[in-house]
């Protein structure tokens, strides 16, 4: 059982002018620029917004530094432009990030070549400041790292988003305000193409178990390593798959003894460039890059990957004696990378595409291919643009929405503990994922003392976070809150008795009864499992990892 705090009004018979399937950091961030500019616009979800490759990707907002080795300079230009843009409109999300790149002796990659890139990135980033780590950060770094090998630090700045899905639950409420309709939990059963030109797409709401047909005059397919079943299942044929698809595995691990505090860029057993990074109280690592053809909603990290990090990790901390017990948990995305037969997935362009399908037989009809979280709201752009939009770059001078509340000012987060009467370390959360909605919040938690209580004994979010979100956010199961909206089940010390906890103080305030409590809780722990994956322990792959 699921209930939405908003109603879900009937679409049948609606005309749209745009019609956006995929409800990713892509989708909502095309419906949010085809809202404000002027058209009617509708985006659908068939999960929940954020759900897919956008919730499992490495969580980095960077420039590219690894494209720089296949001569990209272009996407190198534009992703450390919107790296700007974002650092200073949504500072409350995405944060400036030390990284250290290391080499050692074995290393592929020439320490001059590193070199002469990293200054390259640096000229190309223009006002991002080079910040010299000191030599402390640098000698407890060094005395963690494999003693028996020389090591070269190379120092670099670049950004980290910690929860794209907030940033995607924001973009998704300026969409709305824009005049935007959306609706997650809604699979796009079709596109309808007559004489050449779309029609108008076959929808069904999962929530209310029922199809509705809308009309469209433009249909943006931003449904990522969906895209060419989309196509299919429309008896739309292009002249070979649009996707291939690249499966991206990540472990998270506790903070060890050794681990670093700054974000660390290196190779892994094989060479390939791969991150160990503190987030969320944890340090992720990642990730993996294997072809993967199957269901992008099913996809699981292979033992073989879970493996391959693992070694890689260990290699470069063994003195953590990390192993596969100490693994929290596991995750996996599905890359929408374009079609390049015979190419290593690492040569394969980041680049995004926009395919106009008009010589498929289907006029104004877009996919969307490939793009990443940093350049989302330029791909947008771009899309806009093939529509005949007026498209306004941004300035990345201007201070945002998101960005009305400075969570680094001791002055802001005081005054979010008063207008609350919540604790300064709750305030500190509600600001640092809500900026300029956290005052409104507050407000709301000093409407009760259920409203200020903490989600779950572990942490500081509270239960007004998770109203707002089925209130303003679109949320409709507790999933889409506690995985996205408030992603506390993100954190490292999340059970399932947090579950049931979080789930009887949520149905406290809304109103749920036993059974509703119930079935929301057996819903969540479903979907949770199947995405933060636990590890089996004693397989073969890893045990031979942790020997």
């Amino acid at each position: 059982m699921v209930l939405s705090a908003n109603p879900r009004p009937r679409l049948e018979g609606q005309h749209f002018q745009v019609v956006v399937i995929g409800g990713g950091i892509n989708g909502v961030a095309v419906a949010r620029e085809c809202a404000r500019g002027g058209k009617r616009t509708l985006l659908v979800e068939q999960n929940d917004f954020a759900s897919g490759v956008t919730s499992r990707s490495t969580r980095i907002i960077h420039g590219g530094l690894r494209y720089l080795e296949h001569g990209e300079l272009d996407l190198v230009r534009e992703s450390l432009r919107e790296r700007e843009t974002l650092l200073r409109q949504r500072s409350h999300l995405v944060h400036p990030v030390h990284f250290l790149l290391l080499l050692n002796e074995n290393s592929q990659r020439n320490a001059m070549k590193v070199r002469a890139g990293l200054w390259l990135y640096r000229r190309l980033a223009k006002n991002r400041p080079h910040v010299n780590t000191g030599e402390t950060e640098h000698k407890q770094l060094e005395r963690a790292l494999d003693a028996g090998r020389r090591w070269s630090f190379f120092s670099y700045e670049d950004a980290q988003c910690e929860f794209p899905e907030r940033l995607v639950a924001e973009w998704l409420t300026e969409a709305v305000a824009a005049g935007a309709v959306v609706r997650n939990h809604t699979e796009a059963l079709a596109v309808d193409v007559a004489h050449g030109r779309i029609r108008g797409v076959l929808l069904r709401d999962l929530i209310a178990g029922r199809d509705e047909r809308v009309d469209a005059g433009w249909v943006i397919n931003c449904t990522g390593p969906w895209a060419d079943r989309v196509c299919q299942r429309s008896s739309i044929h292009t002249a070979q798959p649009m996707l291939g698809g690249v499966r991206g595995s990540h472990i998270v691990l506790p903070r060890f003894s050794s681990a670093p505090n700054v974000a660390v860029y290196s190779e892994a057993v094989d060479g390939r460039p791969f991150f160990v990074l503190p987030w969320n109280d944890q340090i992720l690592v990642g990730t993996t890059e294997v072809a993967d053809g199957g269901d992008p909603g099913k996809t699981a990290p292979s033992a073989d990957e879970i493996g391959y990090l693992l070694r890689s990790v260990t290699q470069l901390f063994p003195k953590a004696k990390i192993s596969e017990r100490d693994i929290k948990y596991t995750f996996a995305g599905v890359r929408p990378l374009p079609y390049s037969p015979g190419n290593r997935p690492s040569a394969v362009t980041r680049r995004h595409i926009v395919h106009d399908h008009a010589d498929d037989g289907a006029k104004h009809m877009l996919s969307l291919i490939g793009g990443k979280l940093t350049t989302a709201a330029s791909l947008a752009r771009q899309c806009a643009d093939k529509m005949g939009l007026t498209v306004t770059e941004p300035n990345a001078a201007a201070v945002g929405p998101g960005n009305a509340l400075d969570p680094l000012l001791d002055e802001a987060i005081l005054e979010i503990a008063r207008i609350g009467s919540v604790s300064e370390e709750s305030a500190r959360g509600i600001v640092e994922w809500h900026g300029a909605r956290a005052a409104d919040i507050a407000r709301m938690a000093l409407v009760s003392a259920e409203l200020r209580a903490p989600v779950c004994p572990h942490t500081s979010h509270i239960v007004a976070e998770v109203v707002e979100a089925y209130r303003r956010e679109y949320a409709v199961t507790l999933g889409d809150v506690l995985l996205r909206r408030v992603p506390v089940a993100l954190g490292a010390c999340w059970s399932e008795s947090c579950s049931r906890e979080a789930a009887v103080r949520i149905g406290a305030v809304l109103g749920w009864d036993e059974y509703a409590i119930g079935s929301n809780l057996e819903a969540f722990e479903i979907e949770r499992t199947a995405f933060l994956q636990p590890v089996q322990h004693h397989s073969a792959a890893l045990q031979a990892a942790a020997d």
